[in-house]
């Protein structure tokens, strides 16, 4: 039997993933002028609170509270043509713009009129965005990554 861990992520775990991380420049530039005179109903307004970061031991022994992050989340109902859909976001920090807009692109990509066209002029432009981000940050860790070798012990006959 799989354990959770070991199932592939859906697409919408995917797709808030890549809004999660977006940077808010991105998610501004991309998403508002899309959204422009849509109507979402709030759910839950945009509200601010802590969550407790958790770590484990050389990350797979016993599980420790590392400290708290500011998180905010939201969560509307957009009425398409269709069928309603409810969006959510949760985002670190305390930008409720920022935790509006994801939770509104994640209710757009739930509708087929929109899923196609979100994935091809949001998504996939956020993920390349992201993942520049993470190849320059590695590139500077890897630049001042230090290499100790193991050293073995001369024996002496």
């Amino acid at each position: 039997m799989n354990s959770s861990a070991e199932l592939p992520p859906s697409a919408r775990q995917q797709w808030l993933s890549v809004l999660a991380h977006a940077p808010r420049e991105s998610l501004q530039q991309l998403l508002c002028p899309l959204m422009t005179g849509l109507q979402f109903e709030p759910l839950r307004t945009p509200e601010v609170g802590l969550t407790m970061l958790r770590g484990r031991a050389g990350n797979s022994g016993e599980r420790f509270n590392l400290g708290e992050a500011t998180l905010t989340r939201c969560v509307l109902r957009f009425k398409g043509e269709e069928a309603a859909s409810v969006g959510v976001a949760y985002v670190l920090g305390r930008d409720i713009e920022r935790a509006s807009w994801v939770a509104q692109a994640d209710a757009l990509l739930q509708q087929p009129a929109w899923g196609e066209r979100l994935q091809a002029e949001v998504i996939a432009p956020l993920r390349a965005v992201t993942q520049a981000r993470r190849a320059q940050q590695a590139g500077q860790t890897a630049a001042s990554r230090v290499q100790f070798y193991t050293l073995q012990a001369e024996t002496m006959p």
